[in-house]
């Protein structure tokens, strides 16, 4: 078993340790340790990062987990480490301390969350930017409800109180009646339980800091629904709460620099761009529509006619939805009329619903039989690609198979 220093004294950010075994594949490694001040992943915290040094060699590590035995995995430089070996551990601080920061503001914010609005908190998890916590809410949540639950929350952060920590084989019946939620049957004794004095008692096995003062500012990035009644709330605290607000006025202030009208709010300029947007694609489509007549035309003018089916064949340009798009409003609006249409790596053939006898579909595989490739469809519309001959060639064969098939 390994012995968890980090439960000892999260602040702990250097010790010695010994191999206990090891895994070696290629340079990446996973060392079990006799004690370890890496906490491990697990209750939405993630795990720790930092450095294992020994005589001739260094861990990177990137992830630990497990929990009686803790494991680290990480990137190995150096020679092969052997069991028995003594390393130095270090801790990538920054990480783990805003980690301490971002669990200590959630049991905040959750306590709140849940005097005010009796809203438990279903889920948490901490990510690198942010972190989320789930909550059972009946009704509408909005930012009224989300700026009194922060006012209160950095009201208890600016108290200073003390985060304290227990350890208990059984609970007390007056400090279980305190807690947050009931104890899962899960806990196991040791029953390790995290307070702050008249705002929160719950069990938790993450790390923590030792004062709220030290989550330093705690501010919700967003919400939304999730299901019925579940609502997921995002969240930072300390310095990533800086870091995502500056991220977030960074994107707002060029945001609104890139529109024609610079002025505030950003919303405004944002629905008057979209209104622009919408005539500019109105006044596309006409002019697409313009343009597929007149193309319609020309093709028209110089379609085969067999059986009174005028067929309109063509090496396409175009990309294959554009292609399609246009093919479907030429049979549409013209009676009597098949149009095949190829392009660099796809085949349209399409049929106006008024013409008999004939299948696109059929067509697509007597071409397929002698061009190669695949595809599909229907009596009326049928599409390909992949041929092994060039378009020109799959336009030849796609004609003459049609004339065929117009003939029985």
């Amino acid at each position: 078993m390994t012995a968890k220093l980090f439960y000892e004294d999260a602040y702990l950010n250097e010790a010695k340790a010994k191999i206990e075994s090891l895994e070696i594949r290629g340079n990446k490694v996973r060392l079990n340790l006799d004690r370890t001040i890496f906490y491990p992943e697990g209750g939405g915290q993630p795990s720790d990062k930092g450095i294992i040094r020994g005589d001739g060699f260094e861990i990177r590590v990137e992830k630990v987990y497990g929990k009686d035995e803790i494991w680290h995995e990480g990137t190995l430089k150096g020679r092969e480490p052997k069991p028995g070996e003594e390393v130095e551990l270090e801790l990538d601080w920054e990480w783990r301390y805003e980690n301490m920061k971002q669990h200590t503001g959630q049991h905040i914010l959750s306590a709140v969350l849940k005097d005010l609005y009796d809203s438990n908190t279903t889920g948490f998890q901490i990510f690198e930017n942010y972190n989320k916590i789930e909550i059972n809410f009946n009704g509408k949540l909005t930012w009224e409800h989300i700026l009194n639950a922060e006012i209160r929350a950095n009201e208890i952060v600016s108290k200073d109180l003390p985060v304290e920590i227990e350890f208990y084989n059984e609970l007390p019946e007056d400090l279980r009646n305190q807690l947050r939620k009931d104890l899962s049957d899960k806990i196991k004794p040791p029953i390790r339980i995290v307070s702050i004095p008249g705002v929160d008692v719950i069990p938790c096995g993450g790390t923590h800091v030792k004062s709220t003062r030290e989550v330093g500012f705690i501010k919700v990035v967003n919400f939304y629904k999730k299901s019925k009644n579940i609502w997921r709330i995002e969240f930072v605290c300390g310095n990533r709460a800086l870091r995502y607000l500056d991220e977030l006025l960074e994107d707002y202030w060029e945001s609104l620099d890139e529109m024609p009208n610079k002025n505030r709010p950003l919303i405004k300029r944002v629905r008057e761009l979209k209104n622009e947007i919408v005539k500019l694609e109105e006044e596309k489509k006409a002019l697409r529509l313009e343009l597929w007549e007149w193309k319609a035309k020309a093709l028209l003018r110089g379609s085969e006619e067999v059986k009174g089916i005028k067929i309109v064949s063509t090496v396409e340009e175009l990309d294959m939805k554009d292609a399609q798009a246009f093919v479907v409003y030429l049979v549409d609006k013209n009676p009597n009329t098949i149009a095949l249409f190829v392009g660099r790596n796809y085949v349209i053939f399409a049929k106006n619903r008024g013409v008999e006898g004939v299948s696109m579909k059929e067509l697509l595989r007597e071409v397929i039989k002698e061009t190669g490739g695949g595809g599909g469809g229907s009596e009326v519309l049928a599409k390909g690609g992949g041929f092994k001959v060039e378009p020109e060639k799959v336009l030849e064969i796609a004609k003459e198979k049609l004339k065929q098939l117009l003939q029985v």
